[in-house]
């Protein structure tokens, strides 16, 4: 395959966010009382881990230039 960097990228973001997308959709699903028994703690920790790694995903994307040398 002779894709060129950008188009890599755009293919398989395309292919993982709507995996992503799909999967949280799945997961809503389990929130239906009449087929599932969960807890409120449960769901706390499923959405906080969830929460975690979306917020390192986003940060590695960003260009943080923070090292600086001041004299």
């Amino acid at each position: 395959m002779n894709d060129s960097k950008r188009e890599r990228f755009k293919r398989l973001a395309e292919l993982r966010g709507n995996r992503i997308i799909n999967d949280l959709r799945l997961l809503g699903n389990l929130s239906n009382k009449s087929n599932y028994s969960y807890t409120n703690e449960e769901v706390k920790t499923i959405f906080e881990a969830i929460d975690e790694e979306l917020k390192t995903t986003k940060q590695s994307f960003k260009k943080l230039n923070k090292r600086r040398i001041s004299l």
